[in-house]
């Protein structure tokens, strides 16, 4: 779907966020779009936690505005109108996964998503051999991602990376994405990157990998193996991807030690917020003890920023977003 070049012009113009979601449908859909009174509030303690927070508020503005004014648009339109906002209001190089989670997921599948094509499924398990839980572990950073320059540069790396690729393998036409490059043409032609370059290409296609593997383990009801897998790309992410800060690498790691934990990572870009992890319903509760017990040794003054008992939570996976 291509966007409307009217709201492209708004996202260049416009210099407020609320304003940003209710101008678009303003000048996609009508003159005399209706406003709305609202209130919005999430988890008390998270607030800025990095749990894809701009996607989520920019998601609830649009089904608000959209229902308050009888408007019907589907969710990969929705998910296409975030994107926009974020790339151009935010100045975020980033892409379509945050907002096709929160509109596509439901409850007890897998959500598989082609960033390039956009064309997605959801996976739905056999029955499980155990139960389990989510952890929510919140590192106290509440640092926006646009005041931080690694997220962009990341993007550049790997588009750097793609050209190069690319180039020497006779594709120079095409945008440089790592999409765009055929495994065996990096397998080819990988020892033309620098260092840099290099880990940020590994850490693409080796996540391509883990993402197949993680399909076929949660088809088969496998924890184990689909937890081993988050942790391996929770690894690339720091080893590779070269994201993260001390504290937020060090709750990763505390959390691959808690008891009942299948894996863990970085909830998102990893300069900021949260990690989280699958564990086994049972020792659920031992490992969020486990996990502030130890966070708070290590980081104590960011561990007292956050309210008691909310700097691990336990959760279940839900539904998509809804207006209800």
């Amino acid at each position: 779907m291509k966007p409307p070049p009217e709201l492209e012009r708004f996202l260049r113009d416009k210099g407020d966020y609320t304003i940003c979601w209710s101008g678009s449908l303003k000048n996609f859909f009508s003159p005399t779009v209706q406003g709305i009174i609202g209130y919005i509030c999430g988890t008390e303690g998270l607030d800025s936690s990095g749990v894809s927070s701009s996607a989520a508020v920019g998601i609830a503005y649009l089904l608000a505005f959209e229902s308050a004014n009888n408007i019907t648009v589907s969710p990969t339109e929705n998910i296409e109108y975030d994107r926009l906002i974020e790339n151009g209001y935010l100045g975020l190089r980033n892409g379509i996964l945050d907002q096709s989670a929160i509109l596509l997921s439901h409850h007890g599948c897998l959500t598989c998503m082609d960033c390039k094509s956009k064309e997605y499924k959801l996976v739905h398990p056999p029955k499980l051999q155990k139960t389990y839980k989510l952890l929510l572990a919140f590192s106290g950073l509440k640092h926006a991602l646009t005041n931080n320059p690694g997220y962009n540069c990341r993007v550049a790396e790997c588009q750097e990376a793609a050209r190069i690729l690319l180039h020497a393998s006779g594709n120079q036409g095409k945008e440089p994405l790592l999409s765009n490059v055929k495994p065996e043409a990096y397998e080819a032609h990988k020892c033309q990157l620098e260092s840099n370059l290099a880990k940020r290409a590994e850490h693409y296609f080796s996540e391509n990998m883990r993402v197949a593997k993680g399909l076929e383990a949660w088809a088969s009801g496998n924890l184990e193996d689909f937890g081993k897998l988050i942790a391996a790309s929770g690894l690339s992410s720091i080893k590779n991807y070269e994201c993260g800060s001390e504290p937020l690498i060090q709750l990763y790691e505390i959390l691959l030690r808690a008891p009942g934990v299948y894996g863990a990572r970085f909830s998102g870009a990893g300069f900021r917020g949260c990690c989280l992890a699958i564990v086994d319903a049972d020792r659920a509760d031992e490992a969020a003890s486990f996990v502030r017990e130890e966070y708070f040794k290590l980081q104590p003054k960011l561990a007292c920023q956050r309210k008691p008992h909310k700097g691990v939570l336990i959760c279940d996976a839900g539904d998509c977003a809804r207006v209800i």
